[in-house]
């Protein structure tokens, strides 16, 4: 006996029909009347007695419909208040550096709306270090860029990101129209910490050309490399959407590179073997709608 069977027997009750109950239950006339057949031969009682093309409930049918009212009514509220604490439960969420920086914040306030009771924390790392917290199930799930190693991962695209090498306005190459590889060999570069997809997918194609730069400084923090680019200290590769307020400002210039032009996936990832909970559905809801303003 189930759920199942004593929500059958209920609308069959309810709507003094087997033909009614399964045109409201979506179901066919035959599984009806296997669920209540099923019934009678396990407590080895007649439910309903068929007079005149008819059905009516015995007295036993009449306390079998008692008892199913309220035990359909305690499952409703059990699954009311569990999807309750559901959406009064944690999120942990992973991200980049980057993400982190431009488009986490958008997410959580999209979230918060949708739903307010969850507790939302977020870790802002190296992509490589969100990729092993996911694995470590340390975060439910992850946002970052470029390349994840790992096949217990499932990735979903969210979009696509441009990285670009800047300095700053006063810096020897800001006025140039075109800029070659050849034109930053030995300039002095300042670079994101190992791990950084920013730092390994550029910095391929700088040594896949055999260009050579001067790492004079090295930070974990965007807003440092930032204000040394903008102080004069050197070159520095960023995600396009990171300096779009010092590039409108005039504190920081893109630099137009002739021949090269690299661009990344965004992509929420998950353990192939976590639960999609209805917080982490929401999640990727927000982040893949079709006419996303996160994209670039």
């Amino acid at each position: 006996m189930t759920i199942r069977h004593l929500k059958i027997f209920t609308t069959v009750a309810d709507v003094g029909s087997m033909s009614l109950a399964a045109k409201e239950l979506h179901i066919s006339q035959p599984t009806v009347s296997q669920a209540v057949s099923e019934l009678e031969r396990y407590y080895g009682i007649k439910l309903f007695e068929r007079l005149s093309q008819r059905i009516y409930l015995t007295k036993e049918g009449e306390l079998m419909l008692s008892f199913s009212r309220h035990i359909l009514d305690s499952f409703e509220q059990m699954e009311a208040a569990i999807n309750n604490a559901v959406e009064r439960s944690s999120l942990r969420i992973g991200c980049s550096v980057s993400v982190g920086t431009w488009l986490i914040n958008d997410v959580l306030d999209e979230a918060k709306k949708m739903m307010p009771e969850c507790e939302i924390s977020v870790l802002v790392a190296n992509s490589s270090d969100i990729e092993q917290a996911v694995l470590n199930y340390e975060v439910d799930l992850g946002i970052v860029e470029g390349i994840i190693k790992s096949r217990d991962l499932l990735l979903t695209p969210i979009c696509k990101d441009e990285l670009v090498v800047v300095c700053g306005k006063n810096h020897e190459l800001a006025k140039e129209k075109k800029v070659t590889l050849d034109m930053l060999e030995g300039q002095n570069y300042i670079s994101r910490e190992s791990g950084s997809a920013d730092r390994n997918q550029i910095e391929k194609a700088f040594e896949d050309y055999g260009l050579r730069l001067n790492k004079v400084f090295c930070s974990t923090n965007t807003e440092a490399i930032k204000n040394a680019v903008i102080r004069g200290r050197g070159i520095a590769i960023f995600s396009k959407k990171i300096v779009e307020k010092e590039c409108e400002k005039g504190d920081i210039v893109i630099l137009p590179l002739e021949g090269i032009k690299v661009t990344r996936n965004i992509n929420m990832v998950m353990h192939k073997n976590k639960y999609l909970s209805k917080s982490i559905k929401i999640i990727r809801d927000i982040l893949t709608v079709k006419d996303s303003r996160f994209s670039v």
